[in-house]
């Protein structure tokens, strides 16, 4: 044998052992969270299933910005990141998730500001509020193929420099400018809310649970910030709504800077789960309980962004400083932190998922029936009782769609179905009660109408909380 011809042989075989190493089904499950595992492994695996299928090698670099070693090299490990680089990514992980709720909740202290300087009715202004929903919903879909295009690193680096350019864009003195910087912004967090927990699942697997909470907790507190602050500064500042707004921009660009060196990171997935992954489950559709958790994730939505755009409106409707009424929608962000760590803990040990679907709907009820009784005097309490309940809320709709897939497949595509159509339907809620309020001159009807859906979210939520998989073909 010629020394060319054992040099062949010796690479085949290297090969041949490094395929069979890496070829075993890769560790994973439903993102946690649920309603972006669609931007995980099956986004991914797909991409090296194409490239495989074209005769390349067993495993391939993820997207542009991932590369692989050659055969022979040894696997990158598929636990959590040592050292530094874990808690630089997961600093970036923070300041991503914390981006992707204030650009869109700071509206709601200053809608009326907004109102008065730009002659918009109430439901014209709702549309600030409703449109990034829209996109949540409508790009769902389309986040996973960003991902396998440019890479999940690539992919996030871009929405931050889309919340960048909306936040600039909301800058310029024009009501179309107001809202294309709008649905900018809302593009750049409908595809990070996909993107977020698939990143968590490949890169912290062995601290999935932790990195999740923190995950959930930054959204929350964002959201709280938002609230909070937005309209304090501009009194403090004195600067107009406009740059007020902007000022939320900064917090991306932090975000961007930190996340940069992530374009540097190398990773891999088995040729064996990119094959199987590569299959989307059909059929989700036809299936009554998907409808059941996608109806139970929307309604809960529009329940929560409903409330976020018109809470402040309403308090200081009936008499409330305007500061005092951006706290309250802040207090009851961070009350919400609470519900959404303490629902998952004690679905299976001490309540029933449906008994808690059941329960959030009740603490939510009590919240706006205090704001119909006495929307001053018990505030607090109001707002207690609403962010627990909302709270649970969202927690035990991405529990639903862990829980009702039977594996990994399946939940990514039960994740872009209810992601998809439950923002859109949420999408309704700010701009409807903005045109109720309009035709009754008060937020009596509005706040009638939030209880009333209320009772299809309950028996959305024990249709979706039955010990039952959905059922799809492939």
């Amino acid at each position: 044998m010629s020394d060319q011809q054992h040099v062949k042989q010796k690479q085949k075989q290297e090969q041949e052992q490094y395929m069979s190493e890496t070829a075993a089904p890769a560790t994973g499950g439903p993102a946690p969270g649920g309603a972006s595992a669609i931007g995980a492994g099956p986004a991914r695996a797909a991409a090296e299933a194409d490239a495989a299928s074209a005769g390349a090698s067993a495993e391939v670099g993820v997207a542009a910005g991932h590369t692989s070693a050659g055969p022979g090299a040894p696997p990158a490990p598929s636990s959590l990141p040592a050292g530094r680089r874990a808690l630089y990514l997961a600093l970036g992980v923070v300041l991503l998730a914390l981006n992707l709720r204030p650009a869109l909740v700071a509206v709601s202290p200053l809608a009326d500001t907004i109102r008065d300087d730009s002659g918009m009715s109430a439901a014209a202004t709702s549309l600030l509020t409703a449109l990034p929903l829209l996109c949540f919903g409508l790009l769902a879909p389309l986040a996973p193929r960003l991902g396998r295009r440019f890479g999940m690193e690539r992919s996030l680096l871009g929405t931050m420099a889309l919340i960048c350019a909306g936040t600039a864009l909301r800058l310029l003195d024009s009501v179309v400018a107001l809202f294309a910087g709008t649905v900018v912004i809302g593009a750049g967090i409908a595809v990070a809310n996909v993107l977020l927990p698939g990143l968590i699942k490949r890169d912290f697997p062995a601290k999935a649970g932790l990195m999740t909470g923190l995950y959930s907790m930054s959204l929350f507190g964002g959201a709280a910030l938002a609230a909070g602050v937005t309209l304090p500064v501009q009194q403090a500042s004195g600067m107009n709504w406009r740059t007020t707004l902007a000022c939320w921009g900064a917090l991306a660009v932090v975000a961007l800077i930190v996340w940069l060196p992530q374009l540097r990171s190398r990773t891999r997935v088995s040729a064996a789960a990119a094959r199987q992954a590569a299959h989307p489950v059909r059929g989700l559709w036809r299936s009554p309980l998907a409808w059941q958790v996608t109806a139970y994730m929307g309604l809960q939505s529009l329940n929560y962004y409903a409330a976020a755009a018109w809470l402040p409106t309403v308090f200081q409707d009936a008499g409330m400083a305007a500061g005092d009424a951006g706290w309250m929608l802040s207090f009851s962000s961070l009350l919400g932190i609470a519900g959404s760590f303490l629902a998952p803990v004690v679905v299976g040990r001490r309540l029933r998922p449906g008994t808690l679907a059941a329960l959030g709907a009740v603490l939510c009820a009590l919240g706006f029936g205090g704001l119909l009784a006495a929307p001053v005097g018990g505030a607090y309490l109001w707002m207690t009782l609403l962010g627990l309940g909302q709270g649970a809320a969202i927690s035990l709709a991405l529990l639903f769609i862990v829980q009702r897939a039977p594996d990994a497949r399946h939940a990514a595509q039960l994740s872009s179905m209810a992601q998809c159509f439950g923002y859109i339907l949420a999408a309704t809620g700010p701009t409807l009660l903005g045109a109720v309020h309009d035709v009754s001159h008060s937020w009596t009807v509005p706040l009638i109408l939030l209880l009333v859906l209320l009772v299809p979210q309950v028996v959305a939520g024990f249709g979706a909380a039955r010990e039952r998989h959905v059922a799809g073909i492939g």
